[in-house]
């Protein structure tokens, strides 16, 4: 029973028509899924994932009337895009420049290249050079040429006030292992890896007592999400929760994976999250988010939820 790696990272926009724009005309991101919060039907949940909608390719976002996120620590502070090769990074920095979304310029960081930038609400972003390993499915409908196209998610970079509590749930509970650690101007950051290891399998956990904690808000990461493969680890998950005696969420059935919550100790929300069974449940895979996408047990108040949706 092993976590594989990084499953979704769920964030905050409080302007969905814009949040639209910038993942798939700016990012390049395929829309996957466009439905609403389960529980919460007046916010759409956009999923913004490869052409395959693969586990591990998924970034997604609540639609909430909220104010900006106040900065701080007790969250995701950092999410990682991978793409292939300094290139690609070199192109990324003419693409995001050309279209008035400034960035950090190319820099080493943890022994890659990577291209620190923020989408137009502030959600922090990273393009990673993942110098092109593991599996890639490029959208040939994204305005981003093959080569240069979003591979996935990672690294995942938390803040916390106290690394001991954080790293004992990583490594006791959640079977991570301490990979090596690295220093920021602000502190220095230590590695922690799932599964076989790499961008796509890896936290970056940085200690930074002195941060007030984070408010939450549109700009801001609402939970990160781990890998495991099939129900019955998904199971096994739930009897170790269960039997550790960790306060959880208990299953979840979210009709495109199932899922578990809970809180590591410095607040921020973890989820467990099966690889399937996937986007393509309830729509053709070529046509995905192309219409609003309902679970079965809320297709009976559709038109009621579509009536309170604003139009994207």
């Amino acid at each position: 029973m092993q976590l594989t790696g990084l499953h979704h990272v769920t964030a905050v926009t409080a302007d969905a028509p814009g949040n639209l724009r910038f993942y798939t005309q700016v990012l390049g991101l395929r829309l996957v899924k466009k439905t609403v919060n389960q529980d919460d039907v007046s916010a759409y949940h956009l999923y913004y994932a490869d052409a395959l909608a693969s586990p591990g390719s998924d970034l997604t976002f609540f639609d909430w009337p909220v104010r900006p996120e106040r900065r701080g620590n007790r969250t995701v502070t950092r999410t990682g895009l991978r793409v292939a090769g300094e290139a690609a990074l070199g192109w990324w920095a003419d693409h995001l420049a050309a279209r008035g979304v400034q960035h950090g310029g190319i820099a080493e960081r943890d022994g890659r290249l990577v291209l620190d930038f923020e989408d137009p609400e502030g959600q922090r972003l990273t393009l990673v050079d993942d110098r092109g390993e593991g599996e890639a499915h490029p959208w040939d409908r994204s305005p981003i040429p093959t080569e240069r196209q979003v591979r996935g998610l990672g690294p995942v970079e938390l803040t916390v006030p106290n690394l001991a509590p954080t790293v004992e749930i990583l490594e006791k509970l959640m079977g991570m292992r301490r990979e090596r650690g690295y220093a920021l101007p602000d502190g220095p950051v230590e590695v922690y890896a799932m599964g076989q290891g790499g961008p796509a399998a890896e936290l970056h956990l940085a200690e930074r007592p002195r941060l007030a904690p984070a408010g939450p808000g549109a700009g801001g990461v609402h939970h990160v999400a781990f890998r495991t493969p099939d129900k019955a680890s998904y199971r096994a998950w739930a009897d170790r929760l269960a039997a550790l005696r960790v306060p959880n969420s208990g299953p979840v059935n979210r009709f495109y994976f199932e899922s578990l919550y809970f809180r590591e100790p410095n607040g921020i929300l973890f989820e467990i999250a099966t690889d399937g069974p996937g986007f393509a449940t309830d729509e053709p895979l070529d046509s995905l988010g192309e219409s609003l996408a309902l679970p079965a047990f809320l297709e009976a108040q559709r038109a009621e939820i579509e009536a309170g949706l604003k139009p994207l």
